[in-house]
């Protein structure tokens, strides 16, 4: 009688099937030759243009640079566009943060369209963009003619500087908010509830923190996009010296009076200026996103 043949395994596992990540083909090429495309194309579209501006700036003295950026109507420009948008942008980290809220957590029928709304910015022209705000917040627009018998006049003033600056920076926030909040499971604020928590104490312990580092990247977005803008702003700001005009508006007029110098006198101020300003924001980032773990590592004394 024959013994039971006993089944053999069609395949056999072997240590080569769990080779090291770092001993298989890697689909993109090795770190040298990426590097290397990074940092030549970094160099040809940031770092060589910057290194111009700055050599150019370089022809004048250091007394010749600060009178041509401490002047009376280059202060008035700088008050004007930074203040304007750090407003715009501000406006847009709360209310944006409702668009994303409410685009990501109620159904409700024209959500697609409305989201689809959200990046018309984006697509839209910047001077079309300021045609159509300028046609609407005028004295005989369809907005404008209601508030300006209230003593609210937008068109040509500050004001729409703001106004266009909100417009073209929303998209910034709310498309960095919302991937954020999908991940939030709803669980959370009812679990926070359910623990007697208050809406508003949901939302300043359970939610804000892990949404906060997202609204500063947008806030950090849409205030750098805000600073630079210019189709949007010169048809509604009125442009008028002291009052509403705008840096890169005087530093085109300076470039119109073959001012060149001048000109990149104020442009390096606006770099240095964008410059601090972004490096205080990242270590603002920074603290946010690493404030909890010293605590955490003392935690289980």
């Amino acid at each position: 009688m024959r013994g039971r043949a006993h089944p053999q395994p069609c395949h056999r596992l072997t240590d080569a099937m769990f080779a090291p990540l770092s001993r298989r083909r890697r689909v993109l090429p090795g770190f040298g030759l990426t590097l290397g495309c990074t940092l030549v194309y970094l160099s040809l579209l940031i770092l060589l243009p910057l290194s111009g501006l700055a050599v150019k700036a370089s022809q004048l003295s250091f007394a010749e640079l600060w009178e041509v950026a401490s002047g009376e109507r280059a202060w008035a420009s700088y008050r004007i566009t930074f203040g304007a948008a750090f407003l715009a942008a501000t406006i847009n980290a709360c209310f944006g943060l409702i668009v994303a809220w409410v685009l990501v957590r109620y159904p409700f029928p024209g959500r697609r369209a409305i989201d689809a709304l959200v990046d018309l910015p984006f697509a839209l022209p910047t001077a079309v963009a300021g045609i159509t705000l300028a046609t609407l917040y005028a004295g005989n627009g369809w907005i404008g003619r209601h508030l300006e018998p209230l003593g609210v006049k937008i068109a040509f003033t500050p004001l729409g500087i703001v106004v266009a600056l909100t417009f073209i920076s929303l998209p910034f926030v709310v498309r960095t908010l919302q991937p954020v909040i999908e991940d939030i499971e709803p669980e959370v604020e009812e679990a926070a509830a359910s623990l007697g928590a208050s809406r508003w104490q949901t939302f300043l312990r359970v939610l804000l923190p892990g949404i906060f580092p997202a609204l500063l990247t947008g806030f950090t977005l849409a205030f750098s996009r805000a600073i630079g803008e210019y189709g949007s702003v010169i048809f509604i700001a009125g442009n008028m010296p002291l009052i509403s005009e705008i840096t890169p508006l005087l530093i085109i007029s300076k470039l119109e009076q073959y001012d060149v110098v001048g000109a990149t006198a104020l442009a390096m101020v606006m770099l240095s200026i964008s410059f601090v300003m972004l490096l205080a924001v990242n270590a603002l980032q920074w603290w946010a996103a690493n404030r909890h773990r010293p605590g955490a590592a003392g935690s289980g004394r």
